[in-house]
């Protein structure tokens, strides 16, 4: 397997969103369970259907207000991915479990999380995936903190994690568009590949800033990259298509029951 097609997509805990004054109208359900929520992830659980690797943000690992649902597994039983992990980033107790998630159609290897430098609530989780090579294929889900102070120790951070891999993609919401030095100079320090200044994701219903971001080493060939124009959160999901270096491909993904990724380790489920 060479060819792979991957999507970041921040689901706003399965919230839909439509115009400003909904961050307002729909606040509540920020704190508290509705039927309309799970209506939205049925419609991004269909949306998620055709990717190989499927990076969340946003996501809620089972609270009261997504009715005790882990939304990462959710999904990845609605859009049949084999392999998924949530990474609990923000822990409010029974009301809210903020997390990024990963869903896949490959068998990976390796899971670490990291926590993220500035105020606790933010992090990046990095998923290995074998290949025919001895170097392993990495895929970085995060989001980042709305602060530039933040950012930059942030962007630093993932600038050292790019660093220790010849193929790795990053993608998530960096909350920081193509007009950030910040982010800039950390694609240049890392010397990553894919920012598109047209690729705009936020607001969904009327993208005007591209703070969703799918980032690739140069080993990594980009062979196409567009937004989706599936208003079901408050960002656009952003997918693109990648191949690997000439003669390396992953394992072959198992046809195996849906199983669950823990620290690391596939159990079935």
């Amino acid at each position: 397997m060479n060819s792979l097609r991957l999507l970041s997509f921040n689901i706003q805990a399965g919230i839909e969103s439509r115009r400003y004054r909904d961050y307002v109208v729909n606040s509540w359900k920020h704190l508290l369970p509705h039927p309309a929520r799970q209506r939205n992830l049925a419609s991004i659980g269909a949306l998620l259907r055709g990717f190989d690797i499927i990076g969340l943000q946003e996501v809620d690992a089972g609270s009261l207000r997504s009715a005790y649902i882990d939304q990462a597994q959710y999904l990845a039983h609605q859009a049949n991915y084999p392999y998924w992990l949530s990474q609990v980033n923000r822990e409010l107790g029974q009301l809210a479990r903020h997390s990024n998630g990963l869903l896949s159609r490959i068998r990976p290897g390796a899971v670490t999380e990291h926590k993220l430098p500035g105020l606790p609530g933010r992090g990046a989780m990095v998923v290995e995936f074998p290949t025919s090579s001895a170097e392993p294929f990495a895929v970085c889900v995060l989001h980042l903190a709305l602060g530039r102070r933040a950012q930059r120790r942030q962007l630093d951070y993932l600038v050292d994690i790019a660093r220790s891999y010849r193929m790795i993609v990053l993608m998530g919401d960096f909350n920081c568009g193509c007009g950030s030095r910040l982010l800039r100079a950390a694609i240049a320090a890392a010397g990553l590949r894919g920012l598109d200044c047209e690729l705009k994701t936020f607001p969904s219903w009327r993208p005007e800033r591209n703070l969703d971001h799918i980032l690739v080493s140069p080993q990594l060939r980009i062979t196409s990259a567009r937004v989706l124009d599936y208003a079901l959160s408050d960002h656009l999901p952003i997918s693109m298509e990648v191949e690997l270096p000439d003669g390396v491909g992953l394992v072959a993904p198992e046809t195996a029951a849906v199983a669950a990724l823990r620290s690391g380790f596939v159990t079935d489920v």
